[in-house]
């Protein structure tokens, strides 16, 4: 009987502690950071995260970090399901990468890739750095992933390497980026890039209220394009101006539609078809002090509806089609 009684009492004890590790490492659904936390804390809002890369490994999938405070959070690698929430109304959750990229999304080692969610909500993104050449490299590249939104985010300074504000790099089909309210400036290169690494993946990209200002300090750098046979995109009540090379373009064989924009004061063409195949369709925007032409046809189409206003461009060139209004 006696030791019975051990074997149960042992038992118990045993239970319990995998009972207390089970709950002590199990991932909720909700963390917090804070400028004043502490990455060894379990993230709770009473006990936050120091940085963001602290606060996901605490946070279960298709969870959720928030931010208590101001406060520069630390540059993230992705890698599953996510909403980071930089909460406007408490303060702005920052990311300062100097020498790096800001927030990678990268699934491609999971069981699953190309399946996650990202959501990137109310957050400064910067490339800080004295120099150039020790700025960031790209405020938000997307290597492997299904589907990223990004709202209500400031992307800028990104100056080394890539040197671009967003980088959409994804090899497999099905992708989708959806940006709005937001804003990406001063990067080194390209503002918005949509070009596959590799292959000929369909891609997707809808972007809503962005403004593309002051891209490509350091070389060339278009406000937002998109490359590829399968690639599709999508620009509407948004701005492109001050850019060193093109305003909006497309490439390779990409199928955009631009809708309701202001296209202005950029380096080179306004908007620039490149190569055979590819078509752009544009309705009522403005189109103006561009140094290039107003509509760039270098090897593909510019398909207007009619009503678009074009003045005051180095070349004020007609579109390669008028399509009847419905």
């Amino acid at each position: 009987m006696t030791k019975f009684r051990f074997a149960l009492t042992a038992f118990a004890v045993t239970a319990f502690i995998a009972l207390a590790s089970s709950s002590a490492s199990a991932q909720a659904t909700r963390t917090w950071v804070s400028g004043v936390g502490d990455d060894v804390n379990p993230c709770s809002r009473t006990a936050p995260c120091k940085t963001y890369a602290g606060a996901i490994s605490k946070t279960a999938a298709n969870g959720e970090i928030s931010t208590l405070d101001p406060g520069g959070f630390g540059a993230i690698t992705i890698t599953k399901s996510i909403t980071i929430e930089g909460s406007q109304g408490q303060g702005y959750g920052s990311i300062l990468a100097s020498g790096t990229n800001g927030v990678v999304i990268n699934d491609s080692l999971t069981a699953a890739p190309g399946t996650i969610i990202v959501s990137l909500r109310n957050l400064s993104i910067t490339g800080a750095a004295s120099t150039n050449a020790s700025s960031g490299l790209v405020g938000i590249l997307i290597t492997s992933g299904k589907v990223v939104h990004v709202e209500n985010c400031i992307i800028q300074g990104f100056k080394a390497g890539a040197a671009r504000g967003i980088s959409d790099r994804r090899t497999l089909n099905g992708g989708l980026l959806f940006v709005k309210d937001t804003i990406v400036r001063n990067n080194g290169g390209g503002g918005i890039v949509v070009i596959p690494a590799s292959g000929t993946p369909t891609l997707t990209s809808s972007l809503d209220n962005v403004r593309l200002e002051q891209n490509g300090e350091t070389g060339p750098g278009t406000g937002y394009v998109i490359g590829g046979a399968n690639i599709k995109g999508s620009i509407s009540n948004s701005v492109a101006s001050r850019n060193a090379t093109h305003g909006i373009s497309a490439e390779s064989g990409a199928k955009l539609t631009i809708d309701s924009c202001a296209v202005t004061f950029n380096g080179s063409n306004g908007v620039d078809a490149l190569n055979a195949g590819t078509v752009i369709r544009i309705s009522n925007s403005v189109v103006s002090g561009n140094t290039g032409a107003g509509l760039g046809l270098s090897g593909g189409a510019v398909r207007s509806f009619g009503n678009n206003r074009l003045l005051g461009n180095g070349t004020d060139t007609n579109p390669t089609n008028t399509d009847l209004q419905q």
